[in-house]
């Protein structure tokens, strides 16, 4: 032959051999069909940005853009997919003057339908740290040429969870009453340090190898949703790992968002909406990074805001997700947010988002939220956030002693608040997360509080998220540190004593809890007033919250009770929900009948939920 040509094949770890090099194309695959038709590939290699490229021209799809950058080990390449209507491989030349150096094979599939609607009300999320579950391969374990060895002894070191070990206790969760699960990130984080966690992306369209691979995290989440199971991706748009191959190499100059010296956010969400705030701050908190080995990534790029949108609508589509847990959600440039999810309500319209917005003001929170006009004149198009404010009273409310400005009332102001978001019903619920000490600590391990807590969680307005092990009482320290937090699932490893998947080695409140969970979940699962129905709420009294949840067919009475004593609860209060006739119902929990007719007698410090006929 008079030219060479290689073929290269397409490969998860988006690497293909050419000639004595590697030449990387991201995204490794896209699908026809879609409601955007075009896509950009991102080639990297050494000495490429001078290639001009071609496509067999008997194939329905166009190059329409080529696009470089001052540093000649990048090209972008924009595809235009809308006359196809099938399944394909398109042949891409890569052409130096007349003569073709490269010849790759670029594969466009079919979309194939949904298997769910995303995430909403009816749901209840198990959010796992996919490396402190279970390990069900001890051969991924430790992978040549990465940084970090597993060490089970570092409570900040990997510990060897990975898919496997997850897929294996699927039952487990299902039968616990979940019916989501959310993992923290499991894309490639190769870093010397802290390459648990999965925040430091290292490369966005690979799984790190130690999980598994990006085919078994397909397999993965298809056994899910054969079992029911929705499954919901961590993804970070703000940042990467400062070990990304970008960060040696710069796809352009501005890639990352750089200063004179080191700076770093300054994590004040505030000035975002702050009408007085300084620009520098403005600037600070958006662009400043977020740890020194984390580099802020700029969205205002347009070669990467495409890259990073492209990204997650790949997963999302590869893996037929069902949600999307979004990091930081407000850190990055606010007018690429916006975009970004327009995109994905566009393309993958059945896919789910939730933000986190880290902050215990409501304001900032409903800020970001669908339908909120707010003064600046930014209008977010995100349906679901963390209810950060809730949560950090959840724990103060149920300690702290009745007072006038303390206590129970705390969560009911919270949810007071509630007129400041446009959909509060879209709010996620949660107790604790990977973020924060765990909420059995926060609680003193009183028990009877742990109870309390997790019914306002399942039966407030809103979507319940719970981390692994909430349900056996896991504990940490109580300050905040991180690798304790996210401890080791006891009964995923080959030799522990204690099995919580089995109750093997569980003491009696632990195994008490765990049915309490269960049962409340379980029930959660079928009654749709809790997933859709209206809340009405009583200033609490007494060290009690008194509240409602309703619609045309049925009601449900939660009473959240911190006293020490026997209470009698006198009834007429609450006429408007229960009307001033002899009531019955059934205590959910014990299955005793209640009569609420006048008054009830409630035993000490025990919470309850009833569903009244």
């Amino acid at each position: 032959m008079k030219q060479l040509l290689i073929l290269l094949f397409i490969h998860f770890s988006s690497s293909y051999t050419v000639c004595a090099q590697d030449i990387s194309v991201e995204p490794p695959s896209w699908w026809h069909g879609l409601a955007v038709d075009t896509v950009q590939l991102m080639l990297y290699g050494d000495n490429i940005n001078h290639l001009k490229a071609s496509l067999d021209q008997q194939i329905s799809a166009e190059i329409t853009n080529i696009t470089t950058s001052n540093n000649s080990d990048y090209l972008w390449i924009t595809l235009d997919l809308s006359n196809l209507n099938s399944e394909t491989t398109l042949q891409i030349d890569l052409i130096d003057g007349a003569k073709i150096v490269y010849q790759f094979q670029y594969a466009i599939e079919s979309p194939l339908e949904p298997y769910s609607n995303g995430f909403d009300q009816s749901d209840a999320i198990y959010l796992i740290t996919p490396d402190r579950f279970a390990n069900g391969d001890t051969s991924n374990d430790d992978i040549a040429g990465y940084h970090e060895r597993s060490d089970r002894a570092d409570p900040d070191g990997k510990h060897g969870g990975d898919l496997e070990g997850i897929q294996r206790y699927l039952d487990y969760i299902i039968d616990m009453g979940f019916t989501a699960i959310w993992l923290n990130p499991i894309v490639e984080n190769d870093n010397p340090k802290y390459s648990y966690h999965g925040y430091g992306a290292t490369d966005f369209y690979k799984v790190d190898l130690r999980y598994g691979t990006n085919a078994e995290y397909k397999t993965f989440v298809k056994i899910c949703h054969s079992k029911g199971l929705k499954v919901i991706m961590d993804m970070i748009h703000n940042h990467c790992s400062d070990n990304h191959p970008w960060l040696a190499n710069r796809p352009t100059p501005d890639w990352v968002n750089q200063w004179e010296d080191y700076t770093q956010t300054n994590h004040k969400k505030s000035t975002l909406q702050d009408i007085h705030a300084a620009e520098i701050d403005k600037k600070t908190y958006t662009d400043g990074w977020f740890v020194p080995v984390m580099p802020d990534l700029n969205q205002r790029n347009p070669l990467l805001s495409t890259y990073l949108i492209q990204n997650a609508i790949w997963w999302s589509l590869y893996l037929d997700l069902d949600g999307i847990r979004m990091d930081t959600y407000s850190y990055p440039d606010k007018a690429y947010m916006k975009l970004w999810v327009e995109r994905m309500a566009t393309v993958v319209p059945d896919v789910s988002i939730v933000g986190e917005e880290w902050s215990t003001n409501p304001a900032h929170i409903a800020y970001w939220q669908k339908g909120k006009v707010n003064p600046d004149g930014y209008q977010s198009d995100l349906e679901y956030l963390m209810d950060f404010p809730t949560n950090q009273v959840l724990s103060q409310a149920l300690t702290e002693q009745e007072n006038w400005n303390t206590g129970i009332g705390k969560l009911y102001e919270s949810i007071s608040n509630d007129f400041q978001y446009p959909s509060p019903e879209n709010l996620l619920i949660f107790p604790d997360n990977h973020d924060m000490v765990r909420v059995y600590t926060r609680l003193g391990e009183d028990l009877d509080m742990m109870k309390a807590a997790t019914i306002f969680c399942l039966t407030t307005r809103g979507i319940p998220q719970i981390y692994y092990g909430t349900e056996i009482l896991m504990t940490s320290p109580v300050d905040r540190q991180d690798g304790k937090i996210r401890s080791d699932y006891p009964g995923g490893w080959k030799g522990d004593t204690v099995n919580a998947f089995t109750g093997v080695g569980l003491y009696d409140d632990q195994i008490a809890f765990k049915n309490f969970l269960s049962k409340l979940l379980t029930w959660r699962k079928t009654k749709s007033v809790l997933h859709s129905g209206q809340l009405l709420h009583y200033v609490p009294r007494d060290g009690l919250y008194v509240y409602f949840r309703y619609d045309e067919r049925d009601k449900v009475m939660v009473i959240i009770n911190k006293n020490a004593k026997r209470y009698e609860l006198d009834l007429r209060r609450f006429d408007e929900m229960l009307g001033k006739e002899s009531r019955n119902g059934t205590s959910i929990l014990t299955n005793e009948r209640v009569k609420l007719d006048g008054s009830i007698t409630l035993r000490p410090r025990e919470s309850y939920v009833i569903e009244i006929d």
